[in-house]
This record gives structure tokens, C-alpha cells and sequence, in this order.
């Protein structure tokens, strides 16, 4: 059962609208170390993999509201560690609200 939690969501594939692919991230060795941490790590697993899966789907559904440049400079920025779903999607929701801010803060 826990295979098939962690696969199906890797499995997925995605091109979007705006033409660049939504990464598939391998979210199993980030889970795997949040779950060893804890004494249930079966549960725990499963309980990371789920939140991953709600993530991508946001991001499947967001994908291409978000800037260009940004989702390159996220996926860029992540590629040299085990990236997560929820850390792209919080780095694309922070680029996206900074987009937001006037050029001078006063």
C-alpha cells in the first residue's frame, strides 16, 4: 500500500498550458527522513506523501498562473537537494507575492 503511495504520485505526468513541465519530484527520501524521526514512521510516511500529493495538485492546477522566470529560478534553486512539492510551491507563492510589493518600501 505504502508503494503505491509513493509511486502514483511520481508516476503522474504533466505539461501544462504554458508549455514547461510541472517537475515529478522523487518526495521519497524527504519523507523518508521526516518519518524517521518519529516512532510510527509507517504513519508518517504515509501522512508526508499525502501532503506532497496535496501540493503537486495545487501546483498542477496553479502551474501556469505562476511567472515564468520564477518557476525556473524555483526548480533551478532546488535541484541540488531532495526537493519537496510544498517547498516549490512555497517558493512560487513567496515570488509571486514579492511581485506584489512596490519597488520602494517606505
Amino acid at each position: 500500500m505504502l508503494n503505491l503511495l509513493v509511486a502514483a504520485p511520481l508516476a503522474l505526468q504533466l505539461i501544462s498550458v504554458s508549455g514547461e513541465p510541472l517537475p515529478n519530484l522523487n518526495v521519497t527520501p524527504s519523507c523518508h527522513a521526516a518519518a524517521a524521526s518519529e516512532v510510527e514512521t509507517t504513519d508518517r510516511m504515509q501522512t508526508c506523501v499525502a501532503s506532497e500529493q496535496d501540493a503537486r495538485d495545487q501546483l498542477v492546477q496553479r502551474w501556469a498562473t505562476f511567472n515564468g522566470a520564477d518557476r525556473a529560478s524555483c526548480v533551478e534553486s532546488m535541484m541540488s537537494f531532495e526537493p519537496t512539492y510544498t517547498e516549490l510551491l512555497t517558493c512560487l507563492e513567496l515570488a509571486q507575492d514579492a511581485r506584489k510589493l512596490p519597488d520602494q518600501l517606505y
